[in-house]
């Protein structure tokens, strides 16, 4: 249970700084990445307690699925960061979960900014063309815990 709270704050400290910057810091992901690598490799399980085994699959699926689309330019290197330090910290199960509901937060999202419009967007301001990634994950993470449990 705790262990689910400390993902999703950092989660939403990740999402903060997305969508105030539209990155995310080093020391969010790879600081966090290597604390779950330590953690992983020193009490033989994933900060939520899965198997090491399915920890590093969880890892391998995170770069996998993320790497192409980073190549692509769909992805930011923060956002495959995110993914990778939460595949090393929880397991194959969360990981599909957060990105299937990142999508589907996505496409939620992006239906009801069209329907409500661009009228309600302030002309002339400044609003750059990436969308940031982390707060969908987040939204994934908290409605998968919700699902699981």
């Amino acid at each position: 249970m705790i262990q689910n709270v400390v993902m999703l704050l950092w989660l939403g400290l990740c999402a903060v700084q997305d969508m105030r910057q539209r990155q995310i810091a080093n020391t969010l992901t790879l600081g966090v990445g290597l604390l779950a690598l330590i953690y992983l490799l020193w009490t033989g399980s994933t900060w939520l307690g899965a198997p090491r085994s399915d920890g590093g699959l969880a890892l391998v699926l995170a770069l996998a699925l993320t790497l192409p689309g980073y190549a692509l330019g769909r992805f930011g290197a923060g956002d495959v960061k995110l993914l990778a330090a939460l595949g090393l910290a929880s397991n194959t199960e969360y990981l599909l979960g957060s990105l299937i509901g990142a999508g589907v937060a996505m496409v939620a999202w992006a239906l009801m900014h069209q329907w409500l419009g661009s009228s309600h967007v302030e002309r002339g301001a400044q609003v750059s063309t990436k969308q940031p990634f982390a707060p969908f994950v987040l939204t994934g993470y908290a409605a998968c815990w919700f699902w699981i449990h």
